[in-house]
C-alpha cells in the first residue's frame, strides 16, 4: 500500500484550521486536519469574543453565551468612557468549545478528514509534494500532501520547522473564569494602568449564567520582571475597583500567548501560515479569529486553482498571497502604531489626560460613529484629526503611519 496523500494537510484544528479546511474541501480538494489534542476546543486560551462578521460567516449562533453592546472603559484614575449603543451588538461572547467544534464540523461536512491526537514530527518539501511524518496516537505514520498549511497557533510547529520567522509581538495573556461579579448586562468592562496591564488593558467579559471572564495582557518587556498573575492580583485589589471584585470566586484559570505582527515569511514552497501561526492577532484587541478568516477568504479562489494544477512553488504562492497579506500587514502595523501612540507608550499620567479627552460627549459620539472593533485605524485617524487635544500627536502619528 502506498503512502496516503491529500491535496492539503492542515496542522491545527482550531477555528482557523477548521475554516480553511471548509473552504478548501468545498472546492473539491482532499483535506486532512491534524489536531494534537484528543478533543476539539480544548485547551481554551482566549477571551472568546467573535465579531458579528466572523459569526455571520460561519453561522454558529448557538455557540453564543452573551451579546455585547459596548464597553465601559476605565482610565488609570477611574475616568469612565462608555463606548457602544444599547441594543446594537458589537461582538459576541461564545463558548469556544462549541464554536470550535462547530467550525470543524462544517469542514467535515464539506468532505475534510480529521486525525485527533496527531501532530507532525517531520516534514520535507519536494518539487511536487510535501512528505510528512506524523505521530498519531503514538504511532509514526508517513503521509504526503501537495500543500501544507500551518494553523497551529502562537508556538506553531510549522513556522518553527520551516524557519519562517517570529511574530513582531508575543503578548502574555491571562484569564480566569469567575462567578460573583456584578456587571452591567450586555456590556464588558476594560481597565487600564501600569499596575494592572502595562501598555495594554484588562477586561471583564460576561459569559452567561452569572459568570464572567476576567483577564489581561501585556508584554514581557512592559511587565519588567513581574508575573502576569501579579498584575491580575493588582486589578482585584486596586483601591478604585476592589469592591466590585470582593465577591468573586474563580472556577478556572488560563494563560497563553497572543501573537501579533505578521511573520517575515507567511509562505514558502508548498507551505502557508494562517492565523496565530502567522502572527495575525489584532494588536488592539488580541483577537485572532477574524484575521484568520480574512486571510484565507482573500486567497482561496486562486489557491484552489493552483491546487488543481499542483503549482504551489513560492513564486506562485507569492502571486496568490502577497498582495492580500501585505495589505493586512500594513493595516496591522498602522493599528499598532496608533495603539502605541494613544495607549501603550503612555505613562499613567498621560493616559489619564487621554481618557479625559475620550470622555467628552462629542468624542464619545465620534467613537460610536466611527468606531469598529474590526477596523481601529479609521477611528484612530479620526481622533487625531478632529479632537483638539490629540492634534499635537498628529505629526508624530503621521511619521509612524507613513513608514508602516
Amino acid at each position: 500500500m502506498g503512502v496516503q496523500h491529500w491535496d492539503v494537510v492542515i496542522v491545527g484544528a482550531g477555528p482557523a484550521g477548521g475554516r480553511v479546511a471548509t473552504h478548501i474541501a468545498e472546492r473539491g480538494h482532499s483535506v486532512l486536519l491534524l489536531e494534537e489534542h484528543e478533543e476539539i476546543g480544548r485547551p481554551f486560551q482566549c477571551a472568546g469574543l467573535v465579531t458579528p462578521n466572523a459569526m455571520k460567516e460561519v453561522g454558529l449562533f448557538h455557540s453564543i453565551l452573551e451579546e455585547v453592546d459596548g464597553a465601559l472603559i476605565h482610565g488609570p484614575s477611574g475616568t469612565l468612557v462608555p463606548v457602544g449603543t444599547e441594543g446594537k451588538v458589537r461582538t459576541y461572547v461564545v463558548c469556544r468549545k462549541i464554536f470550535d467544534q462547530g467550525v470543524v464540523k462544517q469542514s467535515l461536512e464539506a468532505g475534510a478528514d480529521i486525525w485527533l491526537n496527531s501532530k507532525p514530527v517531520d516534514a520535507n518539501v519536494h518539487d511536487d509534494h510535501v512528505d510528512l511524518t506524523i505521530s498519531r496516537n503514538g504511532e509514526i505514520i508517513n503521509i504526503s500532501a501537495s500543500l501544507l498549511i500551518g494553523c497551529d497557533g502562537a508556538h506553531s510547529w510549522t513556522r518553527r520547522h520551516f524557519k519562517m520567522g517570529k511574530p513582531k509581538e508575543l503578548m502574555i495573556g491571562f484569564q480566569a473564569e469567575v462567578v460573583g461579579y456584578e456587571g452591567r448586562d450586555r456590556w464588558l468592562e476594560m481597565f487600564s494602568g501600569s499596575e494592572i496591564a502595562p501598555g495594554f488593558f484588562a477586561w471583564v467579559i460576561p459569559s452567561g449564567n452569572g459568570s464572567h471572564r476576567i483577564g489581561l495582557w501585556s508584554t514581557a518587556k512592559r511587565l519588567e520582571g513581574r508575573s502576569i498573575e501579579q498584575c491580575y492580583d493588582n486589578l482585584l485589589k486596586h483601591p478604585l475597583w476592589k469592591d466590585r471584585f470582593s465577591n468573586v470566586s474563580e472556577t478556572a484559570r488560563y494563560c497563553g500567548p497572543v501573537p501579533s505582527g505578521m511573520v517575515k515569511n507567511t509562505f514558502k514552497d508548498r507551505v502557508i501560515l494562517i492565523g496565530d501561526s502567522a502572527g495575525m492577532a489584532k494588536p488592539t484587541t488580541g483577537g485572532g479569529i477574524g484575521p484568520a478568516f480574512e486571510q484565507i477568504s482573500g486567497i482561496i479562489e486562486n489557491l484552489s486553482a493552483a491546487l488543481t494544477k499542483n503549482k504551489l512553488d513560492k513564486k506562485t504562492l507569492h502571486g496568490i498571497c502577497s498582495k492580500h497579506f501585505s495589505k493586512m500587514h500594513k493595516d496591522q502595523n498602522r493599528a499598532r502604531a496608533l495603539r502605541n501612540l494613544l495607549v501603550s507608550d503612555c505613562s499613567d499620567e498621560v493616559l489619564d489626560k487621554h481618557f479625559n479627552s475620550f470622555a467628552k460627549p462629542e468624542v464619545i459620539q465620534l467613537i460610536n460613529e466611527v468606531g469598529d472593533i474590526e477596523k481601529p485605524v479609521p477611528l484612530g485617524m479620526a481622533l487625531l484629526r478632529k479632537v483638539p487635544a490629540f492634534r499635537k500627536l498628529a505629526l508624530k502619528a503621521g511619521a509612524k503611519l507613513i513608514f508602516t
